[in-house]
């Protein structure tokens, strides 16, 4: 375990492990990022509820700490394997119970899916021990369009990238 700064703001306590068989429709071991957030007043909207965007920004945030807690800066990914981003393509987020000011909670986020160009990110945000929000997002795998340098297209996922997940 090992403190970190998420955000100029965000307590983060980032735990990163090999849990045994996770409830999912593939019945293998899954690698999970843990990370916590403490919901501020800027968070929130007038209800006093978290804005629904800022879960957007937060699966974001998971996103990069799940690749770093794997060994991977997605600076250095980039970098080495030519691409210009992961972009989201797809996203679906159920929102379950309401979170405000003050509250924490602890995401979990792991990779439920890869595909050759593509791979799908579960977040699951957990106020105590309520799920309070889950969300998929897929992302892909992009580098620059060797036929059009101002278009970006797919590439497959390397190889070495999934195995540092399973």
């Amino acid at each position: 375990m090992m403190d970190a700064v998420c955000s100029n703001r965000v307590l983060c306590k980032i735990v990163s492990d090999k849990f045994g068989t996770v409830a999912s429709s593939a019945s293998r071991d899954m690698f999970i990022s843990k990370m916590r957030f403490r919901v501020e007043w800027g968070d929130c909207d007038p209800a006093d509820i978290v804005f629904y965007p800022q879960y957007l920004r937060w699966f974001d945030a998971c996103t990069t700490s799940l690749f770093q807690n794997a060994g991977l800066s997605l600076p250095d990914l980039f970098k080495e394997h030519g691409i210009i981003g992961i972009p989201v393509v797809d996203l679906k987020v159920r929102f379950i119970v309401p979170s405000g000011f003050g509250d924490e909670l602890e995401s979990e986020s792991s990779v439920a899916e890869w595909r050759r160009s593509s791979f799908a990110i579960q977040h699951r945000f957990l106020k105590g021990k309520v799920l309070a929000v889950e969300g998929v997002e897929t992302r892909v795998w992009t580098g620059i369009d060797p036929d059009n340098p101002d278009r970006m297209k797919s590439r497959p996922v390397p190889k070495e990238v999934i195995e540092r997940f399973s």
